[in-house]
Parts: structure tokens; C-alpha cells; sequence
């Protein structure tokens, strides 16, 4: 039984086709649903091909805000369906910020389709 479902989600369309098995899981068992998006400060001081960006503090703020903004807005969706849904936003290395808020949260199912990243 799967009281507590985190997903991952990394703002693409191909991260959210995993939602509507948690969806399916979390009427059944009555579950809550974490939304998580992690934020990587490695990952978003570089561009494409490793270009560094001039890292400041309005880029960051700006990329926070649209994770939240995304975060709060899917997880609308999942509460206008009648599910127990709550958003997590972090920084730091994407898979080992997954599993430490999954070992925080008591966390029984974590729920991934893949990422969105294009390219190699």
C-alpha cells in the first residue's frame, strides 16, 4: 500500500507522462502526492554545449519563481481531481536530492517517466 508518491518532474511533457498512473495509484490507495522539481545549480550555470552563463542572482530568482509557478500549477491540477497533492522545491545534484527527500518524506513509491533533456 503507497501512502506517500513523489514525482520528479523537470517541466517537460515527456517527465509528465508519468502523472496519470500516479493519478490512477493515488485514488486507489487514498496515497498523497509530492511534486518535486530540483533545481541543479551545475546543471543551470551552463547553457547548450557546456556554455557557462554569467551566473547572477536574477537568473536564479527568475528560474526558482518558474518552478514554482510550474510546481504549483500541476499540482492545482491534481487537487481539482480530489487528490492530497504538495510541491517540494530543492537545489543540489538531482538524484541524490530525490532520494534524500524521499527518505525525509517517508516516501513509498517514487514515480519517474524519464527526464526532458534533449540532445546527447
Amino acid at each position: 500500500m503507497y501512502k506517500t508518491i513523489l514525482v520528479p518532474l523537470d517541466g517537460s511533457q515527456r517527465a509528465e507522462a508519468i502523472l496519470p498512473h500516479v493519478e490512477e495509484i493515488a485514488q486507489r490507495e487514498e496515497a498523497k502526492i509530492i511534486l518535486l522539481r530540483v533545481v541543479d545549480p551545475a546543471t543551470s550555470m551552463t547553457g547548450l554545449e557546456g556554455i557557462p552563463y554569467d551566473m547572477n542572482q536574477d537568473f536564479m530568482k527568475e528560474e526558482v519563481e518558474q518552478a514554482l509557478h510550474y510546481l504549483e500549477v500541476k499540482a492545482g491540477e491534481l487537487r481539482g481531481k480530489n487528490l492530497q497533492a504538495s510541491t517540494r522545491l530543492r537545489y543540489g545534484d538531482i538524484v541524490k536530492t530525490i532520494t534524500e527527500l524521499a527518505d525525509t518524506e517517508n516516501v513509498d513509491l517514487i514515480a519517474i517517466a524519464s527526464h526532458g533533456r534533449t540532445g546527447l
